[in-house]
C-alpha cells in the first residue's frame, strides 16, 4: 500500500499547521475538522452521511488494518470531506476484507493525511472549538491555504442534506446478512408488520436493517418530501433519519414535521430529533466541538438507567427554549432536576455535558434521540428505542 510518501498539509483557519503525509486521493479539500473517539469502525465513520462538509481527525492510533469490506457501510459511498489519521497500516487482514483503507479512498477521491500528531489536534479542537480546515498535497503556501479556508462556506445555515439525500422514493430490502439472530424474539408486537416511511435527510443503513427486523416494510423517502404525500402512503410511522450539518438550514423539512405532528407517531434520530424541536417551537444551537465517538454516557431519566452510545452531531436542542426563555440551560440542568418543559418531556440526558439527549411529547405520539441508538459503529445499548417507536405505533392503531 503505497501511503505515507508524498507531503500533505493541514492548515486550520486560526492559522495552526500540521505536516504529514498523503493518504489516499491527490489534491485539496475543505471542510470542518472534528475529532471521533472511536476505537474501530472507521469504514461506518467514513460512510455515515452525516459527516458532510466535515474531516473527520480519527484519535485511535492505527487505523486501516481490517481493511474494507462490502458489508459495513452506511451509505453508497463515503462522504467525509477528509480524513486525518496518526497511522494507516500498512497490512490490511481479515477475512472480509476486499481492499486497503487507501484503495478505497483514492477510488471515492477522498483527501487524507497521515503522520501528523492527533493527539496535538485533538486537544486544540477541545480548546478552541471545531473549525474550517484544509488539506493539501499540491498548495504548500500557507498563507493561500489560510485564505482559502476563511473564504469557504461553514456549516451554520447550511443545507447539506440535500447533497446526500435520495432522489426518488424507495423500498428497502436489505438482505440482512448482518442480523441473522433476531434481536427483538424477545419481543412479542401485536401486529406482523409495520409501514414505515423513512425521511432520508442522510439515512445509515443501520437504521433500515433494524426497521426491517422489527417485521417493518420500510420506504425511503427523499427530504424535500411533502407531508401530505407521505401521508398518502398510509404509513404506521414516520422516521426522520440523522443528517448533516445545521438543522436550521433545512427549513423545508421543518415545514413538513410540523404537518405531520399530532398526526402520525414520529421517531426522530440525531438531525430528525433536532428538526422534531425546531418544529415544535424550540431552538437549536452550535456545540463547541460537538460530540463524534462510540463512548458517550446517556442517562435515561425515565428507565434510570445509563446507556453507553453513538454520536455524531455538532448542534444540540435548547430545552429552556420551549419555555420561550434564553439561558446557560447547561449550567441550570447541572441544579435542577426538572424534566417537563411545557408539553415537551426530557427523557435523556449527556452525562459529560449535560446537553439535551431525547425527547417526547405529552400530547402527541412523538419521541427524538440526538444518539444513533443503531449504532454501528458503537455499542449497541440503546437498541431498546426502536421497541419504545413499534410500542408507540401500537398504542395509535
Amino acid at each position: 500500500m503505497r501511503i505515507g510518501k508524498d507531503k500533505a498539509l493541514l492548515v486550520l483557519e486560526d492559522g495552526k499547521i500540521f505536516e504529514g503525509k498523503s493518504i489516499g486521493a491527490k489534491g485539496e479539500t475543505i471542510g470542518e475538522v472534528v475529532f471521533n473517539t472511536s476505537i474501530t469502525g472507521y469504514q461506518e465513520i467514513l460512510t455515515d452521511p452525516s459527516y458532510k462538509g466535515q474531516i473527520v481527525t480519527l484519535t485511535y492510533t492505527q487505523i486501516g488494518n481490517y481493511g474494507i469490506n462490502e458489508d459495513d457501510v452506511e451509505s453508497f459511498r463515503p462522504f467525509v470531506e477528509g480524513l486525518i489519521i496518526r497511522e494507516g497500516s500498512r497490512i490490511s487482514s481479515n477475512w472480509r476484507s476486499k481492499k486497503t483503507l487507501h484503495d478505497y479512498l483514492v477510488e471515492n477521491g477522498i483527501v487524507g493525511i497521515e503522520g501528523i500528531d492527533t493527539r496535538a489536534l485533538t486537544r486544540h479542537i477541545r480548546d478552541f472549538g471545531a473549525m474550517q480546515g484544509i488539506i493539501s498535497t499540491e498548495d504548500f503556501d500557507t498563507l493561500n491555504l489560510i485564505k482559502k479556508v476563511k473564504n469557504a462556506p461553514g456549516l451554520i445555515g447550511r443545507d447539506l442534506v440535500c447533497e446526500v439525500t435520495c432522489k426518488k422514493a424507495y423500498n428497502w430490502e436489505s438482505d440482512l446478512r448482518e442480523w441473522k439472530q433476531d434481536i427483538f424474539s424477545d419481543v412479542k408486537f401485536r401486529r406482523k408488520t409495520y409501514n414505515i416511511v423513512v425521511y432520508d435527510y442522510g439515512v445509515k443503513y443501520n437504521i433500515l436493517r433494524i426497521l426491517r427486523t422489527m417485521n417493518c416494510n420500510v420506504t425511503v423517502v427523499p427530504a424535500n418530501t411533502g407531508a401530505e404525500e407521505v401521508l398518502s402512503l398510509k404509513p404506521d410511522g414516520v422516521l426522520l433519519s440523522n443528517g448533516p450539518g445545521d438543522p436550521e438550514g433545512v427549513p423545508y423539512a421543518i415545514e413538513n414535521v410540523k404537518k405531520l405532528i399530532g398526526k402520525i407517531p414520529i421517531f426522530g434520530i440525531c438531525l430528525g430529533h433536532q428538526i422534531i424541536a425546531l418544529a415544535l417551537g424550540g431552538r437549536t444551537y452550535k456545540l463547541k466541538f460537538g460530540h463524534h465517538g462510540g463512548n458517550h454516557p446517556v442517562m435515561d431519566l425515565e428507565r434510570k438507567k445509563i446507556n453507553i452510545t453513538c454520536q455524531n452531531h455538532g448542534f444540540a436542542v435548547d430545552i429552556y427554549s420551549f419555555l420561550g426563555e434564553v439561558s446557560d440551560y447547561s449550567r441550570r440542568l447541572l441544579v435542577t432536576s426538572r424534566t417537563e418543559f411545557g408539553e415537551v418531556i426530557l427523557t435523556h440526558l449527556n452525562l459529560n455535558d449535560h446537553t439535551v439527549e431525547g425527547i417526547r411529547h405529552k400530547r402527541y405520539p412523538l419521541v427524538s434521540v440526538q444518539f444513533h441508538p443503531e449504532s454501528s459503529p458503537g455499542p449497541h445499548d440503546a437498541l431498546y428505542i426502536f421497541k419504545d417507536f413499534i410500542d408507540l405505533m401500537e398504542r395509535n392503531l
